[in-house]
């Protein structure tokens, strides 16, 4: 009995513990497999049997099954960041960093021909745009400050014309683990706002509040990649990000 007492105890901690620090560590992403390239630098998608790879000023594309390298991008780019899959198109969120004033646009690249041309022009808005995905029939938008000012990064939410419908803050949980950076990345997945810092193996799950300006903070997750720009795989229904440090593509479910 006080040996059961002691094994209940100690779970019963453990678990407040879990709950305390906002970390499942059931809930983490694997690693299934990568791929080196050398432009893994900013952020990673993919799109049928091709995988590219996001550095700041151009994209390059891959086999997916042997890795080779089949071409890069072909247009001018100062600062590309997060690519997402749009209508058989990589949509990459793209300013002029570190340059202020802040302009930002969204490039679309034809995986095709590679052509790197510029799809949506946002100017200054107010931020560097990082990331752009969709939910629903809605674009989410991110546009990131830095340094002392990376908390008055926001995220819009733009209809199908890019006229603003809603704006949100970040919460202080999820601002207190960026340091002097912002969010590289998000996603839409499985119902739920994912995003990344910089540097880190987390992932941090974000909800829409009903009321008011803050996104909510749920949780931290581990994750094989190291923050940057990430994106959903619908090929693995899993994700894929990168390890700068490494110039490594990483697919994890």
């Amino acid at each position: 009995m006080h040996y059961e007492m002691i094994i209940a105890g100690v779970m019963l901690n453990a678990c407040s513990s879990l709950v305390g620090s906002s970390v499942l560590l059931s809930d983490d992403y694997r690693e299934v497999s990568r791929l080196e390239s050398v432009y893994a630098i900013q952020a990673a998608a993919t799109h049928g049997k091709f995988v590219f790879a996001i550095d700041s000023r151009r994209v390059a594309k891959y086999d997916r099954t042997t890795g080779k390298l089949l071409g890069h991008s072909q247009g001018d780019a100062i600062h590309l960041n997060s690519g997402f899959v749009w209508k058989n198109k990589i949509l990459c969120a793209h300013s002029n960093y570190p340059s202020i004033p802040e302009q930002s646009q969204v490039m679309e690249l034809d995986p095709s021909t590679m052509a790197l041309t510029r799809w949506h022009e946002f100017g200054d808005y107010g931020g560097s745009l990082t990331w752009i995905v969709r939910r629903g029939n809605r674009w989410l938008c991110n546009f990131a400050k830095y340094g002392d000012q990376n908390k008055d990064s926001f995220l819009v939410e733009f209809d199908n014309r890019f006229k603003e419908q809603r704006r949100w803050s970040y919460p202080s949980e999820l601002i207190d683990k960026l340091g002097k950076y912002s969010l590289s990345g998000g996603v839409w997945f499985r119902g739920e706002l994912l995003v990344t810092g910089h540097d880190a193996e987390e992932v941090y799950a974000l909800s829409f509040p009903r009321t008011g300006p803050i996104l909510e903070y749920v949780e931290t997750r581990g994750i094989a990649f190291t923050g940057q720009g990430f994106a959903v795989d619908k090929a693995s229904k899993g994700l894929v990000g990168i390890s700068r440090a490494q110039r490594n593509i990483i697919f994890v479910k």
